[in-house]
């Protein structure tokens, strides 16, 4: 097996993981067992008289949950957002009235970006411009 397959192996098991995390992360159950540690934590504290290492523990454990949860969020989010754009270029390249040159547009620059939404508010207000000349003259 030579790099390549290994990298596209690890990505495909990652992003399989990250999704089946990202989904029970995101479930009722996760939120109970969250819960149920922050009211274990907090019934702790008169025992530990609220000392710096009770306060350390929540503090210490809610971040690294949290920088690990924010790759695996991304990670899906990443992916999700790729799918949706794959999806819609699709539909651009099947329907032949489309702009084929909307394809893709998701890796055009921010000033690219900024003259094709200007040039769509100009097809806007023009069709905008038709529809209200059509209702005056109905």
């Amino acid at each position: 097996m030579n790099k390549l397959d290994d990298k596209v192996g690890f990505n495909a098991s990652f992003g399989k993981a990250a999704a089946r995390a990202a989904g029970w992360v995101g479930s009722p159950w996760a939120f109970v067992l969250a819960l149920a540690c922050v009211l274990v934590w907090a019934s702790l504290g008169p025992y530990s008289r609220y000392s710096d290492t009770w306060q350390l523990i929540i503090n210490t454990a809610t971040t690294v949950i949290t920088f690990l949860i924010v790759f695996l969020i991304q990670n899906t989010q990443n992916r999700d957002a790729r799918a949706l754009h794959l999806k819609l270029d699709e539909v651009i390249r099947a329907l032949q009235s489309a702009h084929n040159e909307m394809i893709n547009i998701e890796n055009l620059s921010e000033g690219e970006l900024e003259q094709l939404s200007k040039r769509y508010e100009r097809f806007s207000e023009a069709w905008k411009r038709r529809q209200s000349r059509n209702r005056t003259r109905a």
